[in-house]
């Protein structure tokens, strides 16, 4: 999946606080996932880490998982999560939930039988 750059650029850069601007979506073309991504919650942020690793390895979070990404959050973070490991259908994606970041995103498959996470305190499978 090709992520148009410029439709990222309102996305906070890593730390960064307070609203982002939103920028122009040429007439005629679909959701970006940058528009997507502004859509399912406004302070939902992507590290630079997280946008290298889903444009590498072409992972597809469309509108409707990062609406089940939010819900994910929203979830861990009323039980206390601080990081988790959210599993949207055959994606696993690592979230700073208290920040609302995704620091890395990744397919199940991917990296053989033994995967795995360090430093996570939760799962939800969304």
């Amino acid at each position: 999946m090709d992520i148009d750059r410029a439709s990222l650029a309102g996305l906070a850069a890593p730390g960064a606080i307070g609203p982002r601007p939103t920028p122009r979506r040429a007439e005629g073309h679909g959701d970006s996932f940058g528009d997507a991504l502004r859509r399912a919650d406004q302070e939902l942020r992507l590290s630079r880490h997280a946008q290298k690793r889903i444009d590498r390895r072409e992972l597809d979070l469309d509108a409707s998982r990062l609406n089940r990404l939010n819900d994910a959050i929203a979830s861990a973070a009323e039980k206390g999560g601080r990081n988790s490991v959210v599993l949207i259908d055959e994606l696993a994606v690592v979230v700073d939930v208290r920040e609302r970041t995704v620091v890395t995103a990744m397919n199940r498959e991917e990296g053989g039988r033994n995967r795995v996470f360090t430093n996570i305190d939760s799962v939800v499978i969304a």
